[in-house]
């Protein structure tokens, strides 16, 4: 990701923040879509189901099996540092819950009209947060152990996944638009961070699964 990409993603969740918080006008429009798509033909218990993607008990656990097997891919193989991208990843999923918890209380945004209306404490939101660290540094670890033409279809699934997973949040009344978006900008970063250890630890070499056979 280069540089102006960071710059960018810093600058769209200051900016999602700052309306939010001094009830600008994008706070307006954001609300508006949210209740646009709770009204929306997408079923509720699909929705609920995408939601609950971005629940720790289902994403965290994904992580956990990638963390484990890209660190005993590359142990396998002789990597010097192959602790260093699982650990990092870790890190990274970790760092979330302290990322987001403070953003909630600074801004205390109300939810929607929905499950948990009358509560606050919904920008940014934590399952959008949770599914995209997750599942993206689970991406990032696996890419390296896929074949190339296998890589860009995974980055790609796991794009589409966090976009169902804001949808069926925002559908089911969990969370307004702009809570995701901001959740994805603080994701961006932490993501980067995994992919830059990834390709320092990685040396531009291709780890491969042994096979059960190799010696």
């Amino acid at each position: 990701m280069p540089p102006v990409a960071l710059i960018a993603l810093l600058a769209l969740l200051a900016l999602c923040t700052w309306q939010i918080a001094a009830h600008g006008p994008l706070r307006g429009y954001d609300e508006r879509l949210g209740r646009a798509i709770a009204g929306s033909a997408l079923p509720s218990p699909v929705a609920g189901f995408l939601a609950d993607l971005g629940d720790t008990a289902v994403a965290v656990p994904v992580l956990a099996v990638a963390l484990g097997w890209t660190a005993w891919c590359a142990r396998r193989a002789g990597e010097p540092r192959w602790w260093l991208p699982p650990l990092t990843a870790a890190a990274a999923m970790a760092a979330v819950p302290a990322l987001v918890v403070p953003f909630k209380a600074l801004v205390d945004r109300p939810g929607p009209p929905g499950p948990l209306a009358g509560e606050s404490g919904f920008f940014p939101s934590g399952h959008a947060a949770t599914a995209a660290v997750a599942y993206g540094a689970t991406a990032l670890l696996l890419r390296p152990l896929l074949r190339p033409e296998l890589r860009r279809p995974l980055l790609m699934g796991v794009a589409v996944l966090n976009l169902a997973v804001a949808a069926g949040l925002v559908r089911r009344g969990y969370h307004w638009p702009l809570d995701t978006v901001a959740s994805w900008c603080l994701s961006g970063l932490l993501l980067w961070t995994v992919l830059r250890v990834g390709r320092s630890s990685d040396d531009g070499q291709e780890r491969r699964p042994s096979a059960p056979g190799d010696g």
